[in-house]
């Protein structure tokens, strides 16, 4: 959900819609920013007022009108969506460790002399203090007390010298823990589980992602898992205690061509890169990448056109990088935290599908919004088993924005996405290749006054008979988020089947307060056994879910 991070550029040439919303058959093909001034009506003075849109509730056609007393367009959910009982909370006990360095080069020389300082006993002692408190807390901590007391030492550029208890007591120091979820975790998205080994015949497991968010508003991607049983019943399994944060792969293959012509779509391609590009092989590592750099130039005398080189190359390989999670680790102890610069400030939003290739292979893909504090870069994750994790760059001049949203399939041979690239309208993006994007046309653009500030996804488009389901969020007065709902052509989703005149969810009383009043969002729903489950945010703090059934769904797409 858009809270400001990126701003999106203003078209003031706003494009004609590419598609038409077919509601009750009362509605009228209208293009964005075209409204004709109405001839004399009802006692309104022609050109004082003007009609700009019309929405009918409870048999009254209400309009909006300039230059006028707002009216109260009130619109009212269906009445057969079911809001459930289950509810996600914010739980600040579920922590992770980081690395902790304190200040200068001097100041973290000066930590290690203290503990240098002290007796073996007292350095026994008070190991067995802090295991004690923190071993319950964190699986295997003593070998992250380790691995942090070397990346300390190695940052002063000192030697590791000094017992292993002393080490592991050294790493205490530069150990911190961090609450994941101390603020909030919401924006849901669900798929269908990896693993359907024993579940009852007509039941789902499912794994849903969310967004936690701690201290500092970073945001991370955190996971929960349950069953949908064969009555639409929804249970959760248990949530573990711990919280698992895996260590980046940096010995994973890079691609030399996709590398390539990244670079060049950067604009950072140059002698110096085709150099350096000549001297690797067409897969190669981070660690192979690092070695061709220093033997190219010392450091010493490199210029700075091949420092900014280099700075652009490191930067774009860091940007794409694998996660390794224990196979044994409980899917709800996972938590794709922040690694690189480009995603220091957050992981946000992330999208799952569950994507079948045309040869019936099968990959989870999620797309989010990666985002350091001054700008966003889209990016895409992938997974077989959510144990491991490709992370990679979206390319291409249509990758702008937050919110994209892969279909589960291919089209007629080709990749389809939902984007809002200029942070207003509907856009459905086309490639033949998942990570570069550079074909997109505008879907449809706000036309409901719930929706007038800006319409995105809410999640991956879902087959059915009818044609996809596309959820979308919708933005009105006082900034209130609602959910809507429309249907696309299954073959050919650039036309618009369908779209409903009406939020299919709106912030009720209970939904409402919250870090960011009156917003109900989604990233992801499923359908199953006839009933489409919609996982949803509430004012971005807590989050619950929804369901309709697909035949109350239709019905309300055609009322």
């Amino acid at each position: 959900m858009d809270r400001g991070s990126a701003k999106a550029e203003l078209n003031l040439k706003r494009p004609r819609l590419g598609g038409r919303c077919s509601g009750s058959g009362r509605h009228r093909e209208r293009r964005v920013g075209h409204n004709p001034l109405p001839t004399k009506r009802s006692g309104v003075t022609n050109g004082l007022r003007r009609r700009i849109g019309a929405h009918e509730t409870s048999g009254m056609t209400c309009h909006v009108e300039r230059e006028s007393k707002p009216v109260n367009c009130k619109v009212v959910a269906p009445p057969n969506i079911t809001r459930r009982p289950e509810q996600f909370i914010s739980d600040d006990r579920r922590v992770i460790t980081r690395l902790f360095l304190p200040g200068s080069d001097a100041r973290i020389v000066r930590i290690i002399d203290r503990v240098c300082g002290m007796s073996d006993e007292q350095v026994t002692a008070d190991l067995a203090d802090i295991m004690r408190d923190f071993e319950t807390r964190h699986r295997h901590v003593d070998a992250t007390f380790d691995r942090n007391a070397r990346a300390a030492l190695e940052h002063a550029h000192l030697i590791d010298d000094v017992s292993p208890s002393r080490l592991r007591l050294l790493g205490a120091y530069f150990t911190m823990e961090y609450s994941i979820e101390s603020a909030a975790l919401f924006n849901p998205s669900i798929v269908p589980h990896v693993d359907q080994s024993g579940v009852p015949e007509g039941a789902m497991r499912f794994i849903m992602s969310l967004r936690a968010t701690g201290e500092g508003h970073i945001s991370s991607i955190a996971f929960r898992t349950g069953v949908i049983g064969t009555a639409g019943d929804i249970s959760f399994d248990l949530l573990s205690r711990f919280v698992a944060r895996a260590k980046p792969d940096w010995n994973a293959p890079y691609v030399k061509k996709t590398f390539f012509l990244k670079l060049i779509e950067m604009g950072a391609y140059n002698d110096i890169v085709g150099e350096l590009l000549d001297a690797l092989p067409d897969e190669f590592s981070h660690v192979e990448l690092d070695r061709i750099v220093r033997a190219m130039h010392s450091p010493d005398d490199a210029s700075a056109l091949f420092q900014e080189t280099v700075e652009n190359v490191l930067w774009l390989a860091r940007s794409n990088y694998h996660l390794v999670f224990p196979p044994d680790c409980p899917i709800s102890e996972v938590v794709v935290f922040p690694v690189t610069e480009n995603e220091s400030r957050g992981i946000e939003d992330a999208r799952f599908v569950r994507f079948t290739d045309d040869d019936g292979s099968v990959t989870y893909y999620g797309s989010y919004t990666a985002y350091n504090g001054y700008r966003i870069l889209p990016q895409l994750l992938q997974t077989d088993d959510f144990s491991r994790f490709r992370i990679i760059t979206l390319n291409g001049s249509r990758v702008q924005n937050k919110g994209m949203a892969l279909f589960p399939r291919r089209i007629k041979g080709e990749y389809k996405m939902i984007g809002r690239l200029d942070g207003e309208n509907l856009f459905l993006m086309t490639s033949r290749n998942i990570r570069f994007w550079n074909e997109a046309d505008i879907l449809r653009g706000p036309e409901h006054p719930w929706e007038f500030v800006q319409i995105g996804n809410c999640g991956s488009p879902i087959e059915t008979e009818h044609g996809w389901i596309l959820l979308t969020h919708g933005v009105g007065p006082m900034r209130r988020y609602c959910i809507g709902v429309m249907l696309l052509d299954l073959e050919d989703p650039s036309r618009i089947i369908r779209c409903a005149e009406e939020p299919l969810l709106i912030p009720n009383e209970k939904e409402r307060e919250g870090y960011v009043p009156n917003v109900v969002y989604s990233c992801g729903a499923l359908l199953h056994n006839g009933n489409l489950i919609i996982p949803y945010a509430m004012a971005d703090s807590a989050t619950s879910i929804a369901t309709i059934s697909l035949d109350d769904l239709m019905a309300f797409l055609n009322a």
